[in-house]
């Protein structure tokens, strides 16, 4: 087991650039849990949240990593010629199929901050021969992008990765055009997980311990001034039990199993005052 401290912010991005890192240059295949189905047997936490984004249009299968929690696009009410960003965008899964929803004239901005990822995803959009399509090296807590550019913002199980969540919804609004509206999937926490998978450095570069309480995640996104916010999907996330037994003793695991702790992905909409100045937001 790999112990994690929770440090500086800093030392924690660098940790999880390392292991996104190293998860780019492996193939999906190696990634992939060995048998199917949540409490059987898997290798990784980083694959056992994602959903089958196969039979959505534009779906890519070398730009899928299986690293996701939901399928934000799906939710996202993107439009034909919308500018559209997407945080951590990875490999580029989820910014090729917004690239369908957004047509040929509208511009996709993929942001990751792993140079790994941003070279992969950029290989795969020129195989495609996608022009509108553009990666950008950054910290979605400082995007590399004006303000007021995006029409709709995409996120797929990043921004639990991420130590300062405030300074992100921060930067989401500032990027937003005003009237403009996210969709983002995300890990969320009910209860207080176990310390053994809190000081796991696996689990918080998996998406677990990084996460915070769905109620402060739903609140720092109503204090930053968005509206309409809607759950629009949530699932239940079940860690098998071959993962768990890494960090904790047969007997821990079966009282966290039956325990008042829940991990859920939920995806998240909500927009950006069409009136957003000092005068009105």
């Amino acid at each position: 087991m790999n112990c994690f401290v929770m440090s500086t912010d800093e030392q924690i991005k660098e940790m999880v650039k390392q292991k996104y890192g190293e998860i780019a240059l492996q193939d999906k295949a190696a990634n992939e849990s060995s048998c199917c189905g949540s409490g059987c047997c898997s290798t990784d936490v980083y694959n056992i949240m994602s959903d089958d984004y196969s039979a959505l249009e534009g779906y890519n299968a070398a730009a899928d990593l299986g690293l996701g929690c939901g399928l934000p696009t799906q939710f996202a009410h993107i439009k034909n010629g919308d500018t559209v960003i997407d945080l951590g965008a990875g490999a580029g899964n989820d910014c090729f199929i917004a690239r369908k929803e957004a047509g040929e004239s509208g511009k996709i901005i993929g942001i990751d901050f792993t140079p790994a990822m941003i070279e992969k995803a950029r290989i795969n959009a020129e195989k495609l021969q996608f022009n509108n399509v553009e990666f950008r090296q950054g910290d979605i807590e400082r995007m590399p992008v004006s303000a007021n550019t995006a029409d709709v913002i995409v996120s797929n199980c990043v921004l639990n990765l991420v130590p300062n969540k405030d300074g992100v919804f921060k930067e989401i609004l500032r990027v937003l055009k005003p009237g403009g509206h996210f969709s983002i999937s995300d890990i969320v926490l009910e209860g207080t997980l176990p310390t053994a998978l809190q000081q796991a450095a696996e689990m918080y570069a998996g998406c677990v311990s990084g996460a915070i309480q769905k109620e402060e995640y739903l609140g720092l996104i109503a204090a930053n001034g968005f509206t309409g916010i809607t759950v629009q999907k949530e699932k239940a996330i079940i860690i098998p039990d071959d993962i768990l037994s890494t960090y904790m003793t047969a007997t821990a695991i079966a009282d966290f199993k039956t325990g008042h702790t829940g991990i859920y992905s939920i995806t998240v909409y909500a927009e950006k005052p069409a009136c957003c100045g000092p005068d009105c937001c």
